[in-house]
């Protein structure tokens, strides 16, 4: 009898996340959007951790001798209606405004994504209640809360409760991407099998099912980042947001808002800066939801 050796199957849950064994994000960087995207958010990114090597000056610190200077060698970008400085500004506002997007981005996704594995694998009663706090979520105008919250915290938020704010409430329709993920995968024969060798339902659905549900999460996430972003800004310019002593890019909006056509660099500065952002956020997930699709054309090119 002749016997034919079999080469091991990798069963890791996680083995498409890793480059080594399948070329994701080959087909990640093959997406050319995607790869400008990555560069252009890293350097941002870097720009904002690097700023004290970048600029001198105090984003913070006042001065009323120089207030609405034109750039100059000591100030690149002009200086604002407090004679504080506007590129120094910027670069520190870039923390602030990738640590709300990032950090409301890890909130959202996380509750999201718990929630919606365990009410799609719950299934019944459970699932239908499960459900129907999200759409009451969903419908609730959080608008209201945000006043209630600003409100007994002095009439501005901090940078956590920016960053809580917008996680807990923008996790629902992650919750339902999920949940139908689940539903679908819980049908596997592999799932089954499971089930009558006696595994936990804990260990099967983080095991066997929310393993292969996450590539929806990842394209949701990038993409909620640019969203956080947005909003928070857009809170910001509303007087609803963080402290105006916050250099945040939300905030130099806000202040620029009566100079637009004496100053238009301080409008322009962090404008600017908010949509080169969310750009390249959005062309990553794009070629995340590309290079995760099978059926998509990048998905589909043969990886040599």
């Amino acid at each position: 009898m002749i016997e034919f050796s079999q080469a091991p199957i990798d069963r890791s849950p996680w083995r498409f996340l890793m480059p080594w064994k399948i070329p994701f994000f080959v087909r990640l960087f093959r997406h050319r959007l995607a790869l400008v995207g990555t560069l252009v958010l890293t350097i941002m990114v870097l720009g904002s951790i690097c700023a004290p090597l970048l600029t001198k000056q105090n984003p913070e610190t006042p001065n009323l001798f120089l207030t609405l200077s034109p750039p100059g060698p000591n100030h690149p970008l002009g200086t604002d209606d407090l004679g504080r400085d506007v590129w120094a500004r910027l670069l520190y506002g870039g923390r602030i405004s990738f640590l709300v997007g990032f950090g409301a981005m890890v909130i959202a996704t996380t509750v999201g994504t718990l929630f919606g594995a365990i009410s799609g694998y719950l299934g019944g009663i459970g699932d239908r209640l499960m459900m129907r706090f999200v759409d009451l979520l969903l419908s609730f105008p959080a608008i209201f809360l945000l006043l209630v919250v600003l409100n007994l915290t002095g009439g501005r938020a901090s940078v956590l409760l920016m960053i809580s704010y917008l996680g807990l409430f923008g996790w629902g329709g992650l919750a339902r991407i999920v949940r139908a993920q689940v539903l679908s995968l819980k049908t596997l024969d592999l799932v089954s099998s499971a089930r009558v060798a006696g595994c936990k339902p804990a260990y099967i659905l983080f095991r066997h099912v929310l393993p292969s549900a996450l590539a929806p999460v990842w394209v949701s996430a990038a993409f909620g980042v640019g969203g956080n972003m947005l909003a928070e800004a857009a809170l910001d310019f509303l007087g609803f947001g963080l402290s105006p002593a916050i250099p945040s890019w939300g905030n130099m909006l806000s202040a620029a808002q009566d100079y637009i056509v004496t100053d238009p660099v301080m409008i322009l500065a962090p404008g600017f800066a908010i949509t080169i952002a969310v750009v390249a956020i959005n062309f990553i997930g794009d070629g995340l939801r590309d290079a995760l699709d099978p059926r998509s054309r990048i998905g589909m090119q043969r990886i040599g």
